[in-house]
């Protein structure tokens, strides 16, 4: 199976794809959509995005599309800017009928480093080991969209396990192959 994760941006967007083989996984490609580099003009840059996804999602053929649900923002006109770029991206994803799952950013934090208040220094350390990345991601983006996709592998379980992972201790149970002792 093949997991694209996203992090929707409308400034930057990261991506990640990983693919799934039994219980294990590997890297396939990450990276950042530069929007406000490419289109100042926000409204143009809303488009952009869409096309980019698009593209990403033509070259990856993902199986399922996971997404960081919205959070609450203290500045509104941000959390609408935030929402605009997410639903562009949503939109590439609805028009290639690929399935989209979300997850809360504790959950995702939970899923990758044990702790649902987990830096985004930890998280990248987290996804960098997970996939075993030797360079460093310019942007926490791109690992925010790998450590996206890597939880939505954790909660399916493995190959011959799809009951969903209600805990880091269930996790640790039911998959004792797959803990990395650092």
């Amino acid at each position: 199976m093949i997991i694209l994760g996203i992090d929707p941006g409308s400034v930057l967007l990261g991506f990640g794809a990983i693919k799934s083989q039994g219980s294990s996984i590997s890297l396939l490609e990450y990276g950042v959509i530069k929007a406000k580099l490419i289109q100042e003009e926000y409204n143009k840059r809303l488009l952009e995005i869409n096309f980019k996804v698009s593209q990403i999602i033509q070259r990856i053929k993902p199986d399922v599309v996971a997404f960081e649900t919205m959070f609450y923002h203290k500045n509104a006109q941000s959390l609408i800017k935030l929402a605009q770029a997410r639903a562009a991206a949503i939109i590439a994803v609805a028009n290639c009928n690929i399935e989209i799952i979300e997850y809360a950013p504790m959950e995702i934090k939970k899923s990758v480093s044990g702790k649902g208040n987990a830096s985004k220094q930890q998280i990248q350390f987290m996804v960098r080991n997970i996939l075993n990345i030797s360079e460093t991601p310019e942007f926490f983006d791109a690992t925010d969209a790998l450590a996206i996709a890597i939880t939505h592998f954790y909660k399916q379980g493995t190959a011959g396990n799809k009951k969903r992972i209600r805990s880091w201790s269930d996790f640790v149970t039911k998959n004792p192959d797959r803990i990395i002792n650092l």
